[in-house]
């Protein structure tokens, strides 16, 4: 049988990675992404707290909540079942899916996708191509779930992949799909992103995303790689519901990033995000790392690296 080089080297890559040392494979993903190794000994910046964090802290219900399935079971405990999108399935096998069931639009996800990874946005039922996308899915299913890329995130390994398929969330009224991205430690926010201008059929850094504090006022800091809100945007009218629906989901953790849609006043549930941008992230100015990192107190150590 002939052996297809492009696919023998991918998998002799992710078999690299399943056998490399877990703290190499963070600090050559931190290198890579911010041109320095991140400070493990004595953390102040939010990237080196991030680090210490991914390597350094276990708890089970952060694995449950990154499976974009089994967290809508944590959403119904707290009594937030009714900010979930709607769910048309959750699948372990393409061929079990009912397309003929499907409306016209929805979004097939990988239940551990992340950073708008393993995402098919379907507009148009009828136009689909279902062979490939039967591929397509049934290699996010045989996909090992070991160290995510070249990471070395842990709250991936051991996790069945899956296939859900939700309702595609549309744009508001002013064609926008607006994004707010929570950060919280020990159950209450710090700040936010506030993304805009980015819809369904743009680019995912096509919009604008702005750093607000707590009271929703625009911060001077920004992330490069987006284009900036320069200007102080009306306050959404629920804006404390959001503080409040974010701050009751992380109180069980260190830090999460609460991500939640606001439609025209309606609040939809996006995820949860404990590693955001899977590790280190560039600000500008560079001194909002050390801001963002002193509310986030590390916990106590409940893990050794592997090394």
């Amino acid at each position: 049988m002939k052996i297809d080089g492009s696919e023998l080297k991918k998998v002799l890559k992710n078999k690299a990675k399943q056998y490399t040392p877990r703290i190499i494979l963070l600090c050559r993903n931190f290198m890579k992404r911010v041109g320095r190794m991140p400070n493990l000994k004595n953390p102040e910046r939010f990237s080196d707290k991030l680090a210490w964090y991914i390597l350094y802290y276990r708890d089970e219900l952060m694995r449950v909540c990154t499976d974009k399935a089994a967290v809508r079971d944590y959403m119904e405990s707290l009594g937030m079942g009714d900010l979930l999108n709607i769910c048309y399935g959750v699948y372990e096998r393409a061929e079990d899916i009912d397309w003929d069931s499907l409306p016209p639009k929805f979004v097939i996800k990988h239940t551990l996708s992340g950073e708008g990874m393993g995402i098919i946005l379907v507009f148009d039922k009828s136009a689909l191509n279902l062979e490939e996308i039967k591929k397509t899915l049934q290699s996010w299913l045989a996909e090992p779930p070991i160290r995510r890329a070249s990471a070395g995130l842990w709250i991936f390994e051991n996790q069945k992949p899956r296939i859900i398929i939700e309702k595609l969330l549309v744009e508001n009224k002013d064609d926008d799909l607006p994004d707010y991205k929570f950060f919280c430690f020990n159950g209450r926010v710090f700040c936010s992103y506030f993304i805009r201008n980015s819809t369904t059929k743009t680019d995912r850094h096509a919009g604008e995303l702005g750093i607000f504090d707590r009271d929703f006022r625009l911060l001077p800091a920004s992330c490069p790689d987006w284009n900036p809100i320069t200007e102080q945007p009306e306050k959404p009218k629920n804006y404390e519901k959001m503080v409040e629906i974010a701050e009751k989901l992380s109180e069980p953790f260190p830090h999460v990033r609460v991500d939640l849609y606001n439609l025209d006043g309606q609040i939809i549930f996006g995820e949860l995000t404990f590693f955001s941008n899977t590790g280190p992230e560039l600000f500008a100015p560079d001194s909002f790392d050390f801001e963002l990192g002193k509310p986030f107190i590390l916990p106590k150590k409940n893990y050794g690296v592997i090394i």
